[in-house]
């Protein structure tokens, strides 16, 4: 694959056709510090605790992530709590992000800090991120949109926003063509309220 593929909302030619994603499952620690991190802190309820089916000793945690997409781990009680940074080789997850509504984004920073959580905040453009480590180390990202973005076009904004970064040349997406790609699409264009923050891109 190179820079010429094209970047389109389209559907690809392709035998078949994901409708969304159904859970994620991450390789837990224990049970307590993942619900004090997910469920206490995060706020996704906790929706189903069973046995995991290959290896009943273990158990087998769903969350919901907010929108009725689980985010699910297996753990066990043997298994010690490490925030150290995890090894991201080939293959493996680099971080996991998670949408937050925009008006909560001083709260999100306050229940961080409260909850004695380092993060850094960077300004990505089109949205604006914080990052932390959950219990094990894995990199969480706390997402909130710079413009509302209706769910179900949101493929098709950002596909737009990338056509019109490329005609203009630049590095990454900015505000500035996602405002543009909504205008285009004769969608309302609401603006959220949020801080100033470096790009964290290397190119401040």
């Amino acid at each position: 694959m190179t820079d010429d593929e094209p970047v389109t909302a389209d559907p690809p030619e392709s035998a078949m056709h994901t409708t969304g994603t159904d859970h994620v499952t991450i390789w837990g620690s224990n049970a307590e510090d993942t619900v004090a991190f997910y469920r206490d802190l995060l706020g996704m309820p906790l929706v189903l605790r069973q046995p995991n089916l290959d290896d009943p000793s273990q158990t087998h945690l769903f969350f919901d992530t907010g929108d009725g997409r689980m985010l699910t781990f297996f753990v066990s009680d043997d298994r010690d709590a490490d925030t150290a940074p995890q090894a991201t080789p080939t293959g493996a997850v680099h971080h996991l992000a998670f949408r937050f509504d925009p008006d909560r984004f001083r709260t999100v920073v306050g229940a961080l800090e409260a909850d004695g959580r380092t993060y850094n905040e960077f300004d990505r453009g089109i949205f604006h991120s914080l990052y932390t480590r959950d219990n094990d180390g894995l990199v969480v990202e706390l997402t909130t949109d710079v413009y509302e973005i209706p769910d179900d076009r949101r493929g098709e904004v950002l596909a737009t926003a990338q056509r019109i970064r490329e005609g203009e040349g630049a590095e990454y997406a900015q505000a500035e063509h996602l405002r543009r790609a909504l205008e285009e699409l004769d969608l309302p264009v609401v603006e959220h309220d949020l801080p100033d923050a470096a790009t964290g891109t290397g190119m401040d």
